[in-house]
């Protein structure tokens, strides 16, 4: 039977209480190591296969709560009560072939390299990308690209908000990015384009436009995530199967303005071209190859700002700050064995 024990932790700020708790997974096959992060309510289980190419598990394990914590931050609460996350060490570094599925409550696979050192981890995007995935329901094929390009969209501005990740590296990789999402010849709307560059940064164009325009037409009270969480708590998650039209329909609902039904409208079926040297000078957003400059007189700069720091609401009223994000923080480890310990 496997034992337990617990050490309670006292920082400068709060006390944590870090458990120790010996238990198999039932997932998982019997030289696997599990342990479960209890992240804002909610329970990831991590199971490791083991291999010939072990991982640090203090390495792994903050490079989950990091991904957890910055998608907690975005949403305001992590999207699912319960997570499976398995992990397939390989010999090499980085972050590889991460897949989700609404299966088993939800389930996330993902490879990871037994040589990334603790600041890979910390620069992965790949793990926030799939985390992002959970939080928004499950489409009919043709509309893939709005899944990806949530995911594609968000991952960066979750990590900023968590503190995980910096502006200027967010807007530096948009604008170098973005293009790839512009229609080419041929191009018959983001339903019928299921090429690479449309499906994650047509997606991800998507929602910088309906992000921005939000903003614009709420005096910038509130933005895109105020839509993607209102779809969130009226149930679509990954688990669920939607239809697009009814869930923008709920997302510009609960942004109180219609953006999103009216953008897909004019997107779905036909090319539809953003200039985007026009929208970056707009934003203020300036390149010179190799880094960003933001110019904080330019027309929608405060817009900028508030899409990677959040909207500024009222104390209680659910704003996303890095103060919030620090309560999501794990209060809970449990660290197994594996799971044919006895």
């Amino acid at each position: 039977m496997a034992s337990k024990g617990f050490l309670i932790a006292f920082t400068g700020r709060a006390c944590f209480v870090v458990l120790l708790l010996l238990l198999p997974c039932p997932s998982a096959t019997p030289n696997d190591m599990t342990s479960t992060l209890l992240i804002g309510g909610a329970r990831i289980d991590v199971t490791v296969e083991q291999n010939d190419s072990p991982l640090s598990q203090p390495d792994l394990l903050r490079w989950v709560q990091s991904a957890a914590e910055s998608v907690a931050a975005y949403y305001g609460r992590f999207p699912l009560p319960h997570l499976i996350l398995r992990v397939t060490p390989f010999a090499g570094t980085g972050v590889r072939n991460g897949r989700t599925f609404g299966r088993e409550g939800g389930l996330i696979l993902i490879r990871a390299g037994s040589k990334t050192t603790a600041s890979g981890f910390a620069q992965d995007w790949v793990l926030t990308h799939e985390m992002v995935h959970l939080a928004f329901p499950s489409m009919a094929d043709e509309h893939h690209w709005i899944e990806e390009g949530i995911s594609t969209y968000v991952e960066p501005i979750a990590r900023i908000r968590a503190g995980h990740w910096t502006a200027s590296q967010m807007w530096s990789d948009l604008m170098r990015d973005m293009p790839k999402g512009l229609p080419r010849d041929g191009d018959q709307g983001l339903d019928h384009t299921h090429t690479w560059g449309r499906t994650y940064w047509g997606g991800a164009l998507f929602c910088l436009v309906t992000d921005v325009e939000i903003r614009k037409q709420t005096q910038n009270r509130k933005g895109l995530e105020d839509a993607l969480r209102g779809i969130l708590d009226a149930g679509g998650d990954i688990r669920v199967n939607r239809d697009l039209a009814q869930t923008l329909k709920v997302a510009d609902r609960a942004a109180g303005v219609e953006v999103l039904e009216k953008l897909y409208a004019e997107m779905k079926d036909r090319p539809v071209q953003v200039d985007l040297p026009a929208l970056w000078k707009q934003l203020g957003v300036e390149g010179d190859g190799e880094k960003v400059h933001f110019n904080e007189d330019a027309p929608l700069a405060a817009i900028r700002r508030s899409i990677t720091e959040g909207t500024k609401v009222p104390p209680g009223k659910g704003a996303a700050t890095k103060d919030s994000a620090s309560r999501l923080r794990p209060l809970v480890i449990f660290a197994g064995r594996t799971s044919g310990s006895r």
